[in-house]
């Protein structure tokens, strides 16, 4: 595979990512993809799915997994609806990760992700340790798939991140490196918080955000990549740095409008291909 080879989150039919025709008309080589609803995640479905994806020339390098009844209408209620930390739909999320896990293995691909959801801070609240024992059973499932998790970065800062990591002891455990979140959550600037963790780094968002009056207690304000404060040349050199050269993902969250959406996939694209040149 080329070096950062430009990919967009997509959906096959629900969830934030843009459809799989729209990463073919902007001639992206690569997709994350939006784990499609329970009752098409058949092998049937996967054997079509996969079929459009040879003919259309494009690669499926993860898929993330999502879940009914989760909100990300603002920090507190992320906090309380988003992954595998809220006690109540805890179980029933663990199975549907497991589907999910399944699922992607039927797809070819070694790679599942997710939004864990709020970790807690303290070690010693007693949800900490029933987090790692969640994560530890997921990593396990994947683990005997021949695939690897990865976490994407936001809901914590980046030491929080790390200890998390250590405490679970999983070699299949990695991280999916979104600059903007660390930015719309406040938890942390996003190229120091990406050379705390890169060696956990496997795969990565492009997504530009705008700092909170007050972070970390109010959202942060998505805007299209290139401007916001991520910085993204300095974002790509940190991943040279790193030794990360492989698909950048572009995300953008306005699917409500699918031309504004597509339009600035388009100039993030045509941004990345400039700073991949100019980078070389």
């Amino acid at each position: 595979m080329e070096k950062w080879p430009i990919g967009v989150f997509t959906s096959v039919d629900a969830g934030l990512g843009v459809k799989l025709e729209v990463a073919h008309a902007l001639g992206v080589p690569t997709i994350q993809l939006h784990a499609p609803a329970q009752s098409t995640r058949t092998p049937e479905n996967a054997e079509r799915f996969l079929a459009r994806l040879r003919e259309l020339g494009i690669t499926l390098t993860a898929v993330f997994g999502g879940f009914e009844g989760e909100s990300y209408a603002d920090i507190p209620t992320v906090a309380r609806t988003v992954g595998l930390v809220p006690p109540a739909t805890r179980a029933e999320r663990t199975r549907e990760m497991k589907e999910i896990a399944d699922f992607t293995r039927l797809l070819g691909c070694d790679v599942v992700a997710l939004h864990l959801g709020f970790i807690p801070h303290d070690p010693s609240d007693p949800l900490y340790d029933e987090v790692i024992a969640v994560t530890r059973d997921v990593c396990d499932h994947c683990q005997r798939l021949g695939q690897n998790l990865h976490l994407e970065t936001g809901q914590e800062t980046a030491d929080d991140l790390l200890r998390f990591i250590a405490d679970v002891e999983r070699a299949n455990l990695f991280v999916n490196f979104d600059p903007a979140n660390m930015i719309l959550y406040g938890t942390g600037e996003p190229i120091q918080a990406l050379r705390k963790v890169g060696n956990f780094v496997r795969s990565v968002h492009c997504k530009d955000g705008k700092w909170a009056a007050h972070p970390g207690q109010e959202w942060g304000r998505e805007v299209p990549l290139g401007e916001g404060d991520v910085g993204i040349e300095t974002y790509l050199r940190t991943l040279a740095e790193l030794g990360y050269y492989g698909p950048l993902t572009i995300e953008r969250e306005i699917p409500q409008e699918p031309e504004r959406q597509k339009a600035e996939i388009g100039h993030a694209i045509r941004l990345l291909s400039e700073l991949k040149a100019k980078l070389a």
